[in-house]
């Protein structure tokens, strides 16, 4: 292996830190399909080409790049996501994609053929920030999600998904999943354990389960002048109290609830609203307690409605259950790196995928611990060491 591989990846790394960043907040703007990501998508296939690499689509804007051929059987898949939340970190998605490719140069330098297909992946959508459905390509390939409902999810504009991609997402497409022996997600540290334990690299054990509760609040809009403070129904409150209330009811579980997103109608300084939408975000370590948490915020925002005069309904716009990766898998490649083994709440095309088919996931140490925000970090030494630990792991799964 080389020693310059810091080098490397920070020259590689270099060529697409400016691409979809904020000038004032100095966080990314790479929405699924919009221009950003889109040029990503073009530095994907032009990566793919100097290493005389294949590309395909699967018509769910899912991009494979293939070492070996493209239509072989017990591939071995890896790689992540472009796109960011609003105002995201530069690692979280794209690290995975250009690891990925430092680690077939890796390969390539010590000799390494593969026995079984490489297949580097760019996933469309994995935040759910513009279509409001996480991780919707892997979900699209697998199945998890019909396409009907996929191609009317819209964004913000009102642009949907079907029009962003340019026709109809296909679906399901078992005979692609077929050919696909195991999946591997490099990924940014989301936490500081491997700073608590000092380890550049670990191996992931589950992913808790999660999900995402929309809920609408409708009361009556009116003069914030001249009504009376009795007489209003305010549905501000009732949205105020449930953030709260989901708060304490997720400390009393040792979960995870937060409330990052919300639309307000008229949206005016000056105006009482006619009707505020929030979006809550429910993590925990097991399924009966998400449950428990989700049911408790359920209860505690119809009880605040009732005294607020206000109506509320509550849909659920996605969930998923806890994924726990593939046991032995997992074992072998802590085993293999002499890596820590750490659990994760966020969500992943991993955690996707792991339904159908042995996938593991490598966390790169995060010195600031923040994901989600410019802050998010990760030193080029730590970088490379995940390049190093996925081309152990490639050569160990590819390699018979």
């Amino acid at each position: 292996m080389s020693d310059d591989l810091a080098a490397r990846f920070r020259e590689l790394w270099d060529e697409i830190a400016p691409v979809g960043r904020d000038a004032d907040s100095g966080g990314y703007l790479r929405y699924a399909l919009t221009a950003p990501e889109i040029e990503l998508r073009g530095w994907f296939r032009a990566q793919a080409e100097l290493r005389a690499m294949s590309v395909t689509e699967d018509g769910n804007g899912n991009l494979l790049a293939h070492w070996g051929d493209p239509e072989g059987e017990d591939a071995v898949l890896t790689g992540s996501h472009f796109d960011s939340v609003p105002h995201g970190g530069a690692y979280d998605g794209p690290l995975g994609i250009v690891s990925a490719f430092l680690a077939v140069d890796e390969l390539r330098a010590a000799g390494v053929t593969p026995d079984r297909p490489l297949v580097l992946a760019a996933f469309v959508e994995e935040e759910g920030a513009r279509f409001g459905v996480p991780c919707l390509g892997s979900r699209l390939l697998t199945g998890a999600l019909p396409p009907e409902r996929a191609a009317g999810l819209r964004d913000a504009a009102g642009v949907s998904f079907a029009e962003a991609l340019g026709d109809r997402p296909a679906g399901a497409r078992p005979e692609l999943l077929g050919r696909i022996g195991a999946f591997v997600e490099l990924h940014v540290e989301q936490g500081r354990a491997l700073v608590d334990t000092d380890a550049p690299v670990a191996v992931a054990s589950a992913i808790w389960p999660h999900g995402r509760w929309r809920f609408d609040v409708h009361g009556e809009g009116n003069h914030a002048g001249t009504t009376r403070m009795a007489d209003r129904r305010d549905p501000m409150l009732t949205y105020a109290f449930t953030v709260l209330a989901a708060n304490k009811e997720a400390r009393l579980r040792g979960a995870h609830a937060t409330v990052g997103r919300v639309s307000v109608e008229p949206n005016a300084t000056n105006a009482i609203p006619s009707r505020v939408t929030g979006w809550l975000d429910a993590r925990a370590a097991d399924p009966q307690t998400l449950a428990d948490l989700v049911e408790a915020v359920r209860g505690k925002l119809a009880e605040r409605a009732r005294r607020d005069g206000t109506a509320v309904t509550v849909t659920e716009e996605s969930a998923t259950p806890l994924v726990a990766f593939d046991g032995g898998l997992a074992e072998r490649l802590a085993a293999l790196l002499d890596a820590p083994v750490l659990p994760t709440g966020a969500g992943h095309d991993a955690g996707v995928l792991a339904g159908h088919l042995p996938t593991a996931m490598l966390f790169v140490r995060n010195p600031t611990g923040v994901s989600h925000s410019p802050a998010e970090a990760a030193t080029d030494a730590d970088c490379a060491a995940g390049v190093r630990a996925l081309a152990r792991v490639l050569k160990e799964l590819t390699c018979r």
